[in-house]
């Protein structure tokens, strides 16, 4: 029984864990890969109630360290997309996030690369506009005295440390796009930041747009956010 329990519990964690890396590597179609999680889910339900009644029938000569392992990952085998599920309920179901919503910053050098990616390059619209207004009201254009060199090198040094792959600096134009791809399912998501003079202010906008699939489950708005916070604190 305690072999059958600690089993079922590793194959519930493979099952939740490989989806995405083989997804990443081009094994696995996207539907695929969240089939798995969901199946995951399941697996690792049966997994806690086995457990349970291992437990209950050998609570007396029960292999508690085993238990515990085997518990840890039946729980994360749940968790893990049960969390997801929850968080992408919980914001609207857009990829394309802006601090300027009327203007946007327009991608440029990584329009190319995008060409293939289901979501097209084009800024999503009014409607996806109206939902980020919604959820996510703190974002907006950000402005600095500081001179326009210094919001640029902040700008720059931000992007790097988020560990993105920077496909375009230009200076002269006040402009830096790059790439950030995730560990697990290997996502592309694509920045554009764009910095211009307005006299006594600098004006700093940040775009973050995903490739594929309708909802980013907040990820361009956690990232837009986490970029303006290291930017701040530059400057």
């Amino acid at each position: 029984m305690n072999i059958l329990v600690i089993l079922v519990s590793f194959v519930a964690f493979l099952m939740v864990v490989l989806p995405g890396l083989l997804y990443k590597y081009g094994l696995f179609a996207l539907s695929t890969a969240f089939a798995g999680l969901r199946y995951g889910v399941y697996v690792g339900g049966a997994a806690l109630v086995l457990l349970l009644v291992y437990l209950v029938l050998k609570r007396k000569n029960s292999n508690w360290g085993l238990a515990a392992a085997s518990a840890l990952l039946a729980l994360f085998a749940v968790a893990v997309p049960v969390s997801l599920l929850n968080k992408a309920r919980s914001v609207p179901p857009i990829h394309d996030i802006s601090t300027d919503l009327v203007n946007p910053p327009e991608f440029i050098a990584i329009a190319p690369l995008r060409a293939d990616a289901p979501n097209p390059v084009a800024y999503a619209g009014e409607e996806t506009a109206e939902q980020q207004r919604v959820a996510y009201p703190e974002l907006a254009t950000q402005q600095y005295s500081q001179s326009l060199e210094q919001v640029f090198a902040a700008a720059e040094a931000a992007v790097k440390s988020y560990g993105m792959e920077i496909v375009n600096v230009d200076r002269t134009a006040g402009i830096i796009e790059a790439t950030h791809t995730t560990a697990w399912f290997g996502f592309k998501d694509d920045v554009i930041i764009r910095v211009v003079d307005n006299g006594e202010m600098r004006l700093l906008d940040i775009r973050s747009k995903s490739r594929v699939g309708r909802s980013d489950v907040g990820k361009n708005a956690e990232r837009i956010n986490s970029l303006i916070s290291s930017i701040n604190s530059a400057l």
